[in-house]
């Protein structure tokens, strides 16, 4: 269907050197977008490229630190060089997991636990900060950068990427889903902006996902029973589905919707 085809449009992925990011980056590819792909390790964002490229489009990789303004500045302006427009931003850098109770609980010991050596210590300012820089900063630097040119243009997709703890509280991981609520919050606001310049914001919200952030859950068997047990549907997300979800996001398909946050979490949510 036409709709969905992304042939002659031109995407930032940021966070585009492994798991969702590098789905994306990828499903957008491989349903004709041009791709640059950013994150802060070069041998991952490099290999994204050359996989880009392999579905017969320009595909790039630039390190750069999503959390500089300066750095973002750079790499909107290297698209804008190589590729000639911006047709589409994904926002999926994140990560600074941080696993613990606001302060020490008495008897507080989940079973995933017990290797982190900080989980009885209070959470300091610090890991308010990287959780902060790492899950909003970088969608925010991005958006602002790419935001002048999309309006510009009348045309534009933002697909910002967050999580279902972004409405499902769960204990241990309070700064992480303040961050990903947030994001939220990021995506209805600023859609309401920009929609009548015909930038359409949205937002997915993946549930469980097999990538290096669930890996801890899964070194455990009783553990991993538990997780996969959790999940009505009975498995974990795969990233090329985040990815499928996105390039609908980034299509014509998808021009009536702005706003929204789409689950794609198994059923969790439900």
């Amino acid at each position: 269907m036409k709709e969905f085809d992304l042939t002659g449009k031109a995407a930032i992925v940021i966070g585009g050197g492994r798991g969702i990011g590098k789905g994306i980056a990828l499903t957008l590819a491989e349903a004709g977008a041009d791709v640059l792909a950013v994150s802060r390790t070069e041998p991952e964002v490099l290999q994204t490229a050359k996989d880009v490229q392999g579905f017969g489009v320009k595909g790039l990789g630039i390190q750069a630190d999503a959390t500089n303004p300066e750095e973002v500045d750079q790499v909107v302006e290297s698209a804008l060089a190589e590729l000639g427009r911006i047709d589409i931003l994904v926002n999926s850098a994140g990560g600074s997991f941080v696993r613990k109770p606001l302060v020490p609980l008495p008897d507080a010991s989940p079973p995933w636990a017990r290797d982190l050596k900080d989980f009885d210590t209070i959470t300091t300012e610090e890991e308010w900060d990287s959780m902060m820089d790492a899950n909003l900063l970088c969608t925010f630097l991005a958006t602002r950068a790419v935001g002048p040119h999309m309006i510009e243009q009348r045309k534009g997709k933002v697909i910002n990427i967050t999580s279902m703890t972004g409405a499902k509280g769960y204990p241990y991981h309070v700064l992480y889903c303040v961050t990903k609520a947030g994001g939220i919050m990021f995506t209805q606001s600023l859609a309401l902006e920009w929609a009548p310049y015909h930038v359409n914001v949205n937002a997915i919200a993946p549930g469980y996902l097999a990538t290096q952030m669930t890996d801890i859950y899964m070194q455990d068997e009783p553990m991993k029973r538990r997780f996969i047990g959790s999940i009505p549907v009975g498995r974990l997300c795969e990233p090329r589905e985040v990815g499928l979800l996105a390039v609908y996001l980034a299509s014509e398909a998808s021009d009536y919707m702005t706003g929204q946050t789409i689950y794609l979490d198994g059923g969790l949510t439900a």
